[in-house]
């Protein structure tokens, strides 16, 4: 038998919630269908990126690129594409003023990305150990144990400049030399998963899409530092990566390339799966490791950094999913080409996760330094209806605000921190003018006081008196003083909570008053929300002059506080209004005024 096409549907989480499981059924019932079945080959893959437009088909080797699919396509796909050869324009991707796109290449999402972590995502059938290795997986293994010493291994490392893309940037390399220099009869290799950033997916979906480069990548590492046992700590929220995790262990392990004496060499080494319950500070890695030990996840001083002192007492290597990724690569092509990518001091890529109030949402890999600008505009399409750009929060809850002064910024390690912002793992929520401030910011801090472990006064009573100070400003009942208050409260968060999280957890407070700090004025002098979110401040009234009593308003009301008859100017009882402002958004006569 020979295949003749190959049709790519996403498998990832974002478009299995999109009834993608329902388009891959419809599409292999089809093939049999339509008599094809030999000569076409569904694949069900990782995440293609571009999630705004899932789920997503691709076909080879046409490479026709299918955007926002259903499974009433599939009959069409198979009877035009694959039977006639044609391709079908209602399902191709159209960006405004310029024609539709039949490649991915041809989108403009994708033109200034560069795929190094997300390189088989989309491409490969995770679940297939083979496709792997047809894309060079586990060369990189063979080249190591067959080809390279432990030092030459962290050399190639060290070459290559590559950081911890966990958001504090440590170089690599220095992690692993660390631990390969104590003497110990155990070492460990871990994987922090463990992602909790709101908004956050880059380390989901490069499991759910190609598990093995991590399983490939801490192997490699275990051979250089000598340990024989890795470690991945994922949240138990994530059940297909844990799922495909697994499939390519076992699948690992049957080809020789996990376990005892791997491909026939002396080196030994294998991987198990630890559970999370969802904690945002495990994704502190000494937090992490007490979880793993069956503690309390809670932070521990350091020194002694786990490197040197970790896991049970033992020298433990500890990275995040999307540096793992990184790292066959730079064994097969060498950490001189990884470093020619990028800038001088933050060499490669890196993967965001581009959400918010942004046209083309979406997994975004490109080059350190790429600017803000490209990022949000070119990539991500600008910002949505036509809004203006207000800011970028990155870093997560605990990270910076970016504003419009910065677009042209490079976006690597050392340029975010000169103007005080933070890389983090690589959430990125775009913010237009429709977003509040204080609205935003009470709700990261929101959620720094449910995930605060509590084991430090600074993060656990810092984080709750900022929370209540910002739930107040919301209501109008802020006084001035409060601007000064939280300034202080975060300035001695920064200095003395335990760890980095804590530390760093109100920044978005702290970053929001130097940037907006009109906009918190405006709460507290004015009892105003320009935005509209602080639903207290808000009230909503009907100009007379406008109103031509069309009764728009009145039948979008859910709790029925307009009055009026037909063709009469209206009325809102706002005794009795909810703020909803349906009846704001659908007046075709901008008659409502939101004061």
């Amino acid at each position: 038998m020979s295949v003749k096409n190959f049709i790519l549907v996403c498998g990832g989480t974002a478009c299995e919630s999109s009834k993608a499981n329902e388009i891959y059924d419809a599409i292999v019932k089809e093939t049999k269908a339509q008599n094809v079945m030999d000569d076409v080959q569904v694949v069900k893959t990782g995440c293609f990126g571009f999630c705004e437009k899932g789920p997503i088909v691709k076909i080879l080797p046409e490479d026709a690129f299918y955007v926002n699919v259903k499974a009433g396509d599939a009959r069409e796909i198979i009877a035009e594409t694959i039977v006639k050869g044609r391709v079908i324009p209602r399902l191709l991707y159209a960006e405004e003023g310029l024609p539709k796109a039949f490649e991915m290449e041809d989108i403009q999402f994708y033109q200034k990305q560069v795929r190094v972590v997300l390189r088989n995502c989309g491409f490969i059938d995770p679940e297939k150990i083979d496709e792997y290795i047809a894309r060079d997986g586990y060369k990189a293994l063979e080249k190591v144990l067959f080809e390279m010493t432990p030092d030459q291994v962290i050399q190639e490392m060290k070459d290559s400049g590559l950081r911890g893309r966990g958001g504090a940037g440590f170089p690599t390399w220095a992690k692993w030399n660390f631990s390969k220099q104590v003497q110990s009869d155990q070492k460990y290799i871990v994987c922090n998963a463990d992602e909790g950033d709101p908004g956050a997916y880059m380390d989901r979906s490069t499991l759910e899409g190609d598990p093995h480069s991590v399983l490939e990548a801490m192997t490699i590492a275990g051979y250089a530092v000598g340990a024989n046992t890795g470690i991945i700590y994922i949240r138990a929220e994530y059940p297909l990566a844990i799922q495909r995790l697994q499939i390519a262990m076992d699948q690992a392990r049957d080809y020789g390339l996990l376990g005892e004496n791997i491909l026939g060499s002396d080196f030994s080494f294998d991987i198990e799966i630890r559970l999370g319950a969802g904690a945002f500070v495990c994704g502190e890695e000494t937090a992490l490791l007490c979880s793993i030990e069956g503690q309390r996840g809670m932070p521990t001083p350091k020194p002694p950094f786990p490197a040197i002192q970790g896991l049970w007492d033992k020298p433990t290597v500890i990275n995040n999913v999307e540096t793992w990724a990184n790292v066959p690569v730079i064994i097969l092509k060498g950490g001189k080409w990884f470093s020619s990518i990028g800038t001088e001091r933050s060499s490669g890529t890196k993967v965001f996760a581009l959400t918010g109030q942004i046209n083309n949402s979406g997994l975004v890999e490109v080059p350190m330094g790429t600017t803000l600008r490209e990022i949000v505009f070119d990539i991500g399409g600008g910002i949505r209806n036509g809004k203006a750009f207000k800011a970028v929060q990155t870093g997560g809850p605990s990270g910076w605000v970016i504003t419009s002064e910065f677009l042209d910024i490079p976006i690597d390690f050392d340029s975010l921190t000169s103007i005080g912002s933070m890389m983090g793992s690589g959430g990125m929520i775009v913010m237009s003018e429709t977003d509040c401030i204080v609205d935003v910011t009470k709700f990261y801090m929101d959620f720094c006081v449910e995930e605060s472990c509590g084991k430090c006064a600074p993060c656990r009573i810092g984080t709750k008196k900022l929370y209540n100070i910002l739930n107040r400003i919301s209501k109008g009942q802020g006084v001035m003083e409060d601007i000064a208050k939280m300034e202080q409260i975060g300035e001695a968060m920064k200095k003395a909570a335990l760890c980095g999280l804590g530390q760093t957890a109100a920044n978005p407070v702290l970053s929001t008053l130097r940037y907006f700090r009109n906009e918190y004025l405006e709460h507290i002098a004015e009892g105003k929300c320009r935005a509209g979110k602080c639903k207290e401040l808000v009230r909503y009234v009907i100009n007379p002059d406008k109103c031509i009593g069309c009764t728009a308003c009145a039948r979008k009301c859910p709790v029925n506080c307009i009055a009026g008859e037909r063709k009469v100017a209206h009325t809102i009882n706002n005794n009795l209004c909810i703020k909803c402002g349906a009846c704001f958004t659908g007046c075709k006569f901008g008659a409502i005024t939101r004061l």
